[in-house]
């Protein structure tokens, strides 16, 4: 066997700051640990790295790091967390960009506005309730054929396809001032829904089937935590990493639910 000579092998050191929390009702802590990083790596790699030998920068033996992941491809949105204070996915961060002289530092933390269930794990429960709030869903019956679904426009495909790009990873929600996180389950259905939801159900409420579920929707928005309550900080739509146009979504459920409420009171239905 020939030894492969075109290998990667590690560039420099960089060190992790990482906030470790070993349970949701422990106390969190630091550690850090030094990897040798080769180029092209990325935060997932490093973090199984350091699984493969925990031991920290003063040599004291700790666990592997937890946290999510699935796709490794920024699709699944698992692997959010916050990189230096930033949120974003953790599997398309290049150390090339975080840290690319030898002794540089990346901090790592689990996003706050989620509760912490370890280490780098959130529990994103909150965000799903809502989605099942709105009925972000195209209601169908599956027990016959149906054919064919109604026709639309290019334009209307562009416009779906860009919102339905949304992976539910919660960088919107980290990053937005009026979407905090709540002590209990109880309180979700009177907080801000954030905008994740709000664009969802803005593409369903553009869907030639899904619209038959749009009052219902609407009704909710228009209520506490719907969408009244967004301060127009826009800081949602600067960290979304698919891009979608989250303060149009916003501006649109807005003008829909004053026509609602409007149609409301004067037809009493």
């Amino acid at each position: 066997m020939v030894a492969n000579t075109n290998a990667s092998k590690p560039t420099r050191t960089v060190r992790f700051k990482i906030r470790r929390q070993d349970k949701p009702t422990s106390q969190p802590r630091w550690e850090e640990f030094d990897v040798e990083v080769e180029n092209g790596a990325n935060v997932i790699s490093c973090l199984q790295s350091i699984a493969e030998n925990p031991r920290t920068v003063e040599g004291t033996p700790s666990t592997p790091v937890a946290y999510d992941a699935a796709c490794l491809e920024e699709v699944c949105g698992s692997c959010t967390m916050l990189i230096n204070g930033h949120v974003r996915q953790s599997c398309s961060a290049l150390i090339d960009d975080y840290a690319p002289k030898n002794g540089d530092v990346i901090t790592l933390e689990p996003m706050s506005k989620f509760p912490c269930v370890r280490d780098l794990m959130v529990d994103r429960e909150r965000m799903f309730h809502t989605l099942k709030r709105l009925k972000a869903w195209v209601p169908i019956d599956g027990v016959h054929h149906l054919g064919p679904g109604p026709e639309a426009t290019p334009e209307e495909q562009q416009q779906r396809y860009k919102l339905s790009e949304c992976m539910s990873c919660g960088c919107c929600l980290e990053a937005c001032p009026q979407y905090n996180i709540e002590p209990a389950a109880a309180d979700w259905d009177e907080a801000f829904v954030g905008a994740a939801a709000i664009s969802q159900a803005q593409l369903f409420n553009t869907h030639e089937t899904g619209k038959v579920l749009k009052g219902e929707r609407l009704d909710v928005l228009m209520g506490r935590g719907g969408v009244n309550d967004c301060g127009n900080a826009q800081n949602c739509v600067k960290v979304c990493p698919k891009e979608i146009p989250l303060t149009e979504s916003i501006a649109a459920i807005g003008r829909a639910t004053t026509v609602h409420a409007f149609k409301r009171f004067f037809t009493g239905k």
